[in-house]
């Protein structure tokens, strides 16, 4: 029986992903006030990089199913910062605690600095949405959210 193989893995998806929060980072650092979409963008960010944390352990169980355990906790450790960002995004967002977004995308763009973007938008406007989907997700409702 041949090889089986994913033309897009854990890898792509992540990458994709990636470049997706970069994009709404620059779009809410460039937004003059916050409104519904920053709320989408900044919700977006915080579901995207759970996505991302996900895709690191099904990396590393891949390299620890070869004793690759060094390299497994380098890579575990080089990304731990997308579950403590996406707590605290994630905070802000559903708490309103507003004041504290311009720090936490200061950090974020530090990790996102080498990120290349395609000159053209293939990747559209993902956050639509993503609001009302982290109150579900949460299994919160929209009354939930302090104005």
């Amino acid at each position: 029986m041949s090889r089986l193989v994913k033309p897009d893995g854990v890898g792509k998806q992540r990458d994709r992903l990636i470049k997706s929060v970069t994009l709404a980072l620059r779009a809410l650092a460039g937004k003059p006030q916050l409104d519904e979409e920053a709320r989408d963008m900044v919700a977006f960010m915080a579901l995207a990089l759970r996505e991302v944390e996900e895709t690191i352990d099904v990396t590393c169980l891949a390299w620890e199913k070869r004793d690759y355990w060094l390299k497994a906790d380098q890579f575990r450790r080089e990304w731990d910062w997308t579950r403590t960002t996406a707590d605290k995004l994630e905070k802000i967002v559903l708490e309103n605690q507003w004041p504290e977004l311009p720090a936490q995308m200061a950090g974020l763009m530090q990790h996102l600095a080498k990120v290349n973007l395609p000159k053209r938008n293939t990747l559209g406007e993902p956050w639509w949405g993503a609001y009302a989907a982290l109150l579900e997700k949460r299994g919160l409702t929209k009354s939930y959210a302090v104005k």
